[in-house]
C-alpha cells in the first residue's frame, strides 16, 4: 500500500529479508534438483551451452547403439564364414577320400580311349556288357565323331543301352555305362588297339565307394548354400551380397561401409556333380579338379574372415571412442549446471541464520515504533 510510510531501519531489514528468502529459495531448488542452473534465466549461457552439449551425447547414445547392431552383423558373417569353413573341410576330406576308393577294377568308369593316333587302323571294336558282345566296325582313318556315331548306332548301346559313347572334344573318345551298376570290357585287334591308344582288352568297371561320396559332396554344398543364407542379422547378410554402412557421426561425414560376399557353393566356385561319366567322381582328374576348386574356396572364406576381422577391429576402435565422447559430453554439460551440493547446504545453514537474524532485526526496529507510541500514552 502506497500511502503507507515505513521507516529507513524497517525498509532496510525488508528488503534484506526479501533478498534472503529469495536466495534461500534458490539454494532449496539446487540442493532438491541437484543444479545450480534449472533454467535459461539462472544463467542463459550455461544453459544453453549444456541443453546443445546434451543433446549431441543423445545423438551420439543413438549411434553407438547402430554401431553396436554392425557389429553384431559382421560377427553373425564371421560365425557364418567359419561354418562354411568346417563344411568345405568336409567336402575336401571327401574328394580326397574318393580318390582313395579306385573303381573296383584297373580304369575309370568312363572309358577314355585317345583316337588322336593317325590314321586310324580299321578293324572292330567288341564291346562286352555282361553276357552280351557288340561288335563297332570302325574304319581306317574314321574321326572321332564318326567312331563315336558308330558305337552310339549300334543296337544295346547308345543313350538308350548300356554304354553312350561322347567325347571331350579333345580327340578322346569317352565310354560311360548308363547304369551306375553296370561295367563293360573293350576288345580291339593289336593293330587297331595301338592306333587308338587302347590295351587290346581293357576293362572298365564302377565304384560304389565313390558314387556313394559324390552324393555326399553334393550334400554339403546344398548345407553350405542353406548356412550362407541363415548368417542373417536383423534383416542383413553379409553373405549373400548384401552391403552395410555404420555411421559413426551425425552429420554421416564419418562412417564405414562393409561390403557383403556371395559366398553360396556357387559363389565359390563350387557346383554339384552328377552322373557317372567323365565329370563325375569315376573320373580321377575330376576329383583332381574338385581339390584344387575346394582349396581356392577356402583360401576365400580364409581372406574374407580376415578381412571381416579387420573391420570389427574398426569397429570396436569407434564404439570405445564413442563411448568416451559421449561420457566427455555429458560430463561437460553437468559441469555448467551442477549444483555442488555441499557448497549449497553450507549456504542454506547460512541463509537460514541470516532469516532469522533479519527477522529479529526486524522485529526490533518495529519495537523502536512502539516506543514513540508510548510518548502519547
Amino acid at each position: 500500500m502506497s500511502d503507507i510510510t515505513l521507516t529507513a531501519g524497517i525498509r532496510n531489514n525488508l528488503l534484506s529479508l526479501q533478498q534472503t528468502s529469495a536466495d534461500l529459495t534458490t539454494t532449496q531448488e539446487q540442493l532438491a534438483t541437484g543444479k545450480k542452473v534449472n533454467s535459461a534465466a539462472d544463467n542463459p549461457s550455461s544453459y544453453f551451452t549444456s541443453q546443445n552439449l546434451t543433446n549431441t551425447a543423445n545423438s551420439l547414445s543413438a549411434l553407438l547403439d547402430q554401431i553396436g547392431q554392425g557389429q553384431q552383423t559382421i560377427s553373425a558373417a564371421t560365425d557364418g564364414l567359419t561354418g562354411i569353413s568346417s563344411l568345405l573341410q568336409q567336402a575336401l576330406a571327401t574328394v580326397q577320400q574318393a580318390q582313395q576308393a579306385s573303381p573296383t577294377t584297373a580304369a575309370a568308369v568312363s572309358g577314355t580311349i585317345d583316337v588322336n593316333t593317325t590314321p586310324v587302323t580299321a578293324g572292330t571294336l567288341v564291346i562286352s556288357v555282361g553276357a552280351n558282345n557288340y561288335s563297332v566296325s570302325i574304319g581306317a582313318s574314321e574321326t572321332v565323331s564318326n567312331i563315336e556315331a558308330a558305337i552310339n548306332g549300334t543296337t544295346g548301346l547308345g543313350s538308350t543301352g548300356a554304354i553312350t559313347a561322347t567325347d571331350d572334344g579333345s580327340g578322346h573318345l569317352i565310354l560311360t555305362a548308363n547304369s551306375p551298376s553296370t561295367s563293360f570290357t573293350v576288345n580291339a585287334s593289336a593293330g587297331e588297339a595301338a592306333s587308338i591308344g587302347l590295351s587290346t582288352t581293357e576293362v572298365f568297371g564302377q565304384s560304389t565307394t565313390r558314387g556313394t561320396l559324390q552324393t555326399n559332396f553334393n550334400g554339403l554344398l546344398t548345407q553350405i548354400n542353406q548356412l550362407a543364407g541363415d548368417a542373417n542379422y536383423n534383416g542383413v547378410n553379409l553373405l549373400t551380397s548384401d552391403n552395410l554402412t555404420i555411421e559413426f557421426n551425425q552429420s554421416g561425414s564419418s562412417s564405414l561401409t562393409i561390403n557383403g560376399v556371395g559366398f553360396t557353393s556357387s559363389g565359390l566356385g563350387l557346383s554339384a556333380i552328377s552322373g557317372t561319366g567323365a565329370g563325375s567322381f569315376q573320373n580321377d582328374a575330376t576329383l583332381t579338379g574338385k581339390i584344387a576348386s575346394i582349396n581356392a574356396a577356402l583360401g576365400q572364406v580364409q581372406a574374407q574372415t580376415e578381412t571381416f576381422g579387420t573391420t570389427s577391429g574398426v569397429i570396436g576402435t569407434r564404439q570405445t571412442f564413442t563411448t568416451n565422447l559421449i561420457n566427455t559430453l555429458q560430463t561437460g554439460a553437468s559441469n555448467l549446471v551442477v549444483a555442488d551440493q555441499n557448497q549449497a547446504s553450507a549456504n542454506l545453514l547460512t541463509e537460514q541464520t541470516q532469516q532469522q537474524l533479519e527477522i529479529s532485526a526486524l522485529s526490533i526496529a518495529n519495537q523502536a515504533n512502539q516506543s514513540v507510541l508510548k510518548l502519547f500514552g
